[in-house]
């Protein structure tokens, strides 16, 4: 929380990305034979999923643990998780008539993440607990794509084509993100990050007009409640600068811009997070000591660091190594 507010800190704070997941033994047991999308709605599932990571590792911070389609499934939205494709949607959005189906979110949608998000609380006591939202253009690309995308050919087209029905959708997934960020808040979330996981496909000039307006409103709605604000997409390397314009606090950084540079890009008054290479976990632990030290020292160049992967935890990592590497981050940034 110090460091997502640019202030001291005794050591440099470290999370990751998908900490709670495929890479321990306990999540594949514990979710074996039960669906994705049943594990995100049970709140005895969410609580215990998300506390695997905090018994395994010494990380500063608690993830919750759910998934960026969950918001849409809970106010009736056709749609499966499927195993090694991932979210697929039954009737795609295409047409000013297929809008009718993204009615608001309201809290009884989701009692399910107010009951786990107080037991979590409960439970981690001073850990802070990251809250957990999509950002409107991954969530626009399923649903008029119909399940995950290359090219997002069609988000595209829309985007490029047709700009009001464009505006339209994305003003009702920022409202659906708005609402299911303040549900997590309200319940005791430290601190929320938005993932738009796929925004990086967009060019600057066209996420400047068709992105940032709908985005800025989420941080907008979200700043009165005084928790820090990250923000985080992939291949965003370009877009930087406007992700941090958008208003988050924290701009998080995926592994290929240094943070050096992203300090560069991104206008004063904000941390960054990030961003180690996930795949450098799987090299020799001295390569993954030397890189982790080099993220630690461009990081130091940043009005506030927090530690993290470039992306999600890949789920062959070994969860020793993570381990290994949040005490390096904390000694190393202790003894600086």
């Amino acid at each position: 929380m110090l460091a997502c507010r640019r202030r001291p800190v005794p050591h440099t704070p470290v999370w990751f990305m998908r900490q709670a997941g495929r890479a321990l033994p306990e999540y594949l047991r514990l979710r074996e034979g039960v669906p994705m999308l049943e594990s995100c709605a049970r709140p005895d599932m969410i609580v215990e999923i998300t506390m695997q990571p905090m018994r395994r590792y010494g990380v500063d911070a608690a993830i919750f643990f759910s998934d960026i389609v969950v918001p849409l499934k809970a106010i009736g939205i056709d749609l499966d998780i499927k195993p090694g494709v991932g979210p697929v949607i039954a009737d795609p959005i295409r047409d000013a008539a297929g809008l009718e189906a993204l009615r608001p979110l309201e809290p009884g949608d989701v009692p399910y993440v107010t009951e786990a998000v107080q037991g979590l609380v409960g439970e981690l006591g001073a850990t802070p607990l990251i809250g957990f939202a999509g950002g409107p253009f991954t969530l626009a690309s399923y649903l008029i794509e119909g399940g995950p995308s290359k090219n997002q050919e069609r988000t595209k087209a829309m985007m490029y084509g047709e700009p009001e029905l464009w505006d339209r959708l994305m003003g009702r997934l920022a409202d659906i993100t708005i609402a299911f960020l303040k549900v997590q808040i309200a319940a005791g979330a430290s601190a929320i990050q938005v993932f738009d996981s796929w925004v990086g496909s967009v060019a600057p000039e066209d996420y400047r007009a068709s992105v940032l307006p709908h985005t800025g409103r989420i941080f907008a709605e979200i700043e009165q409640f005084g928790v820090p604000r990250i923000h985080f997409g992939v291949g965003t390397g370009e877009l930087l600068g406007l992700m941090g314009e958008a208003g988050a606090d924290v701009v998080g950084v995926d592994w290929r811009v240094p943070l050096d540079e992203a300090v560069r890009r991104v206008e004063p008054g904000k941390a960054l997070q990030g961003n180690l290479d996930p795949a450098v976990l799987f090299a020799p632990w001295e390569t993954v000591e030397r890189r982790a030290l080099d993220v630690l020292a461009r990081g130091r160049t940043a009005e506030g660091h927090v530690f993290n992967l470039g992306h999600g935890v890949l789920p062959s990592t070994n969860p020793d190594v993570l381990a290994r590497l949040v005490d390096l981050v904390h000694e190393a940034s202790t003894a600086r």
